[in-house]
């Protein structure tokens, strides 16, 4: 493999050339493309990530690529050949497509996109970036974020491309910048965060002088749009180490301008004083909620692993007793998660039920002494509805303490409370509590029509049911004519 950077072509060890090669072996639909842009009379090279990747052994199907081609050309040249083509990205320069082709003796569906050469820039009131196209790729890669995503690999040539000197930061796993930090954290301020989450997902340190820029330029996140905030924020989170971007975020001052509840923490010590700080513990309670996760990353049990205890700072009482209290600090936390995500611009839905998660991650507590009569089981059950399954991880993963005698006593107490869920879960089906008559039911009997007394009516048998457990019909009946004959 021809290198056109004969300065770094010691660094390209002979693993990482039949890797490189072995990759673009396995991927005819590379190939295959770059002919059609030749043709065409453009340039085609495989570029930043996908190199990064192919490097670490860790490429998947989702291919980038960067091209001298216009994003009108680009259109040209991939709609006769693609499956699929979306222009959601052409704003910015970027054509996507999907693909399928034969690898070995399996077909893959290939996710491809490809970028003209650009420079993008923002000015200091746009939370969009000015996007300006560029003739070369050397152009392109200076405008790159990291060195580790400035690399090349030309095609159909095979040519490897690495004028900053990113594979030798790929080996030595250190995050530096093409240009100076402030000139390309001023270009995209985003990119701040995104050293923080590469940070965590690749295992990579990052150079003093970028974290200097970052702590220096924090303010600068400001403009970036909510949108694009939160979906770097989610990558953070949903990475394998989440604990190492955080605390990036944290200590640069970037996560007072993106989550400031989190770095409030670092004030206040729990009422056991068994941690440094409730920060301490909420990231603990992170990795320890990470650990207990079934199969792929679970984003809703992550963020609420996080914010569970932001309610702290604001309910801290110090006790004649000379402790210090959190009272209702769930309910006011469950509050301020809603008003964070909500201006992080997070789905409604996704604010629901990290809300809820916070609201109820202190419920279990007390049942230690295993006193939970079945209704008080039942009502756990149905306060937790879908959300059943994270909260108990959430619960075991909030125990942080060290006394270990204590840490196993909580342990064997949540067991037990879910082998009694699990024995009222095959007794009477609680995954749908609900009364033994419905609404129709209910009006036929009491001979009225809708409104509100039947609302009341449903809720005062619901009541009876989580109270007493299932109801024969008749039994149902008569409790509901009593209550009736109680109503003024």
């Amino acid at each position: 493999m021809p290198n056109a950077n004969e300065d770094n072509s010691s660094a390209l060890s002979q693993v990482q050339r039949r890797a490189v090669s072995e990759l673009l072996r396995v991927s005819p639909v590379a190939d295959e493309l770059a002919e059609r842009f030749r043709a065409a009379g453009f340039s085609l090279a495989l570029v930043g990530g996908s190199v990064r990747d192919a490097l670490l052994g860790r490429l998947g199907n989702d291919l980038d690529f960067t091209t001298d081609a216009r994003p009108e050309d680009v259109l040209k040249i991939v709609r006769p050949w693609a499956d699929a083509v979306w222009e959601v990205g052409i704003a910015f320069g970027t054509v996507g497509c999907q693909k399928q082709a034969r690898v070995g003796d399996a077909e893959q569906d290939f996710q491809i996109e490809v970028t003209t050469y650009r420079s993008e820039a923002y000015d200091r009131t746009s939370r969009k970036p000015e996007v300006s196209y560029g003739d070369s790729i050397e152009q392109d890669l200076v405008r790159r974020d990291f060195t580790v995503n400035a690399m090349a690999v030309a095609l159909p040539e095979k040519e490897f491309i690495d004028p900053h000197g990113g594979l030798d930061d790929l080996a030595a796993r250190v995050l530096r910048t093409p240009s100076t930090p402030e000139e390309s954290f001023s270009d995209d301020p985003l990119r701040m965060m995104r050293a923080a989450r590469f940070a965590a997902q690749l295992d990579f340190v990052v150079a003093p002088e970028v974290v200097a820029a970052m702590t220096a330029m924090a303010e600068r996140l400001e403009i970036v749009s909510a949108e694009r905030v939160r979906d770097e924020l989610n990558k953070l989170l949903l990475s394998a180490n989440p604990r190492t971007g955080l605390t990036l975020l944290v200590d640069t001052g970037l996560a007072d301008h993106v989550l400031p509840e989190l770095p409030a923490l670092r004030l206040e010590s729990d009422e056991h004083h068994r941690h440094k700080d409730v920060y301490e513990h909420s990231l603990i309670v992170l990795e320890q909620a990470i650990a207990l996760e079934d199969g792929e990353p679970d984003l809703t049990l992550r963020i609420a692993a996080l914010l569970h205890d932001i309610g702290k700072p604001r309910t801290r009482r110090f006790e004649k007793d000379g402790r210090v209290s959190f009272h209702h600090h769930e309910v006011v936390g469950a509050k301020m998660t809603k008003k964070r995500m909500t201006a992080l611009k997070y789905s409604n839905e996704l604010v629901k039920d990290v809300s809820r998660l916070v609201e109820l991650h202190l419920r279990f507590h007390g049942y230690g002494t295993g006193e939970w009569t079945d209704s008080a089981v039942r009502r756990y059950v149905r306060d937790g509805g879908p959300l059943l399954d994270r909260l108990h991880k959430l619960t075991r993963s909030d125990c942080t303490t060290r006394n270990k005698r204590r840490a196993s006593a909580l342990s064997r107490a949540y067991d037990g409370l879910e082998e009694r869920i699990a024995r009222l879960q095959e007794q009477e089906e609680l995954d749908a509590i609900r009364p033994a008559l419905d609404g129709n039911e209910i009006m036929e009997i009491l001979g009225v029509g809708p409104g509100p007394v039947i609302g009341s009516a449903y809720k005062f048998l619901l009541e009876l049911r989580l109270e007493h457990g299932p109801m024969e019909r008749d039994a149902a009946v008569s409790a509901l004519k009593e209550w009736w004959a109680q109503q003024d």
